[in-house]
């Protein structure tokens, strides 16, 4: 009896050697092989088909799983430009002005900490012109003569030495402060750099007008010394004023830092619990499928087993 002609186009379809056999009183060898080849190619197939299936479902879950874990861990919304495009642009323009706030603000702390070393450096000039002017008092006493006037104009000019080294050497950041190099100094307390002009003194003997006081003289004018302490007296004011002004900039840009950091963060924050939320959902979905995976890695296999 000749043997039926097994077409091998279509593997899903052999004959299982059982199947031949009942058709045929004789099996005939190479058609079985046949047979039990084109069984086994199937089963390869299928096999491999499933396991690509599932490590890819794998990875992906994998994947997701990482990057939503990595959202939650960083706490922001926007990490990448695929997250928004348009909030990541708007986050890192406000993030650039408040952090030039912040900068701002400690541009300006500096610039009250160099008003505070002029107007501690002011306070020594002034007990030098108090003890300047009791001097003078003294030597304004009809009992002194040319001698005692001598010893106290040595005191005077020892005083006076030290007004003018202390205008000379009071520095801040290697700055200096009171000897009238260093006019204005400019504040960068605004996010574009510009801000704030803050008027530096001089307290130089020049500048005080007692470049020359000598109480050895017969007309030395005390009127010389109590203008020197007003004008000290009003450069400590302008430094007090300018420092309150300093301060009420400092405060507002730290308020202005703050609202703008809220805003960025209504942008650019994750909602946690809701990431959690969604994130957990995304997990029962991903074994869900990894489930149906492995039921149709099931299935598949009890087909196979029809072609034993």
């Amino acid at each position: 009896m000749a043997a039926e002609t097994v077409s091998m186009a279509k593997p899903a379809m052999p004959l299982s050697v059982e199947q031949y056999m009942a058709k045929n009183e004789i099996p005939d060898p190479k058609t079985v092989a046949a047979i039990d080849i084109a069984v086994e190619d199937v089963k390869a197939m299928r096999a491999v088909a499933a396991k690509r299936a599932a490590q890819k479902g794998a990875e992906m879950s994998s994947i997701q799983s990482v990057g939503n874990y990595g959202d939650i861990a960083s706490g922001k919304a926007i990490n990448k430009a695929a997250d928004g495009a348009s909030e990541l642009a708007i986050g890192k323009k406000l993030e650039a002005e408040e952090r030039a706030l912040n900068q701002g603000a400690e541009n300006i702390n500096d610039a009250k900490d160099s008003l505070k070393v002029s107007d501690g450096a002011l306070d020594q000039i002034t007990d030098y012109l108090q003890r300047i002017r009791e001097l003078s008092v003294k030597a304004s006493n009809g009992l002194n003569g040319p001698e005692e006037k001598e010893a106290i104009q040595t005191e005077i000019s020892g005083l006076m030495e030290g007004i003018e080294q202390i205008a000379r050497d009071t520095q801040y950041n290697e700055k200096n402060l009171l000897d009238g190099s260093y006019a204005t100094m400019e504040v960068a307390a605004n996010p574009d750099g510009k801000g704030m002009s803050i008027q530096m003194e001089n307290a130089t003997l020049n500048a005080l007008g007692i470049e020359d006081y000598d109480v050895t003289k017969p007309d030395f004018d005390i009127t010389k010394i109590d203008e020197a302490l007003e004008r000290v007296s009003t450069n400590r004011s302008n430094i007090g004023s300018q420092t309150n002004a300093l301060e009420y900039a400092y405060k507002s840009n730290l308020n202005t830092a703050e609202n703008v950091l809220s805003s960025r963060s209504k942008i650019e924050d994750l909602d946690i619990s809701k990431a959690v939320t969604d994130q957990k959902k995304n997990e029962v979905i991903n074994d869900y499928q990894t489930l149906l995976l492995k039921r149709k890695e099931e299935e598949e296999g009890l087909v196979t087993k029809l072609f034993q």
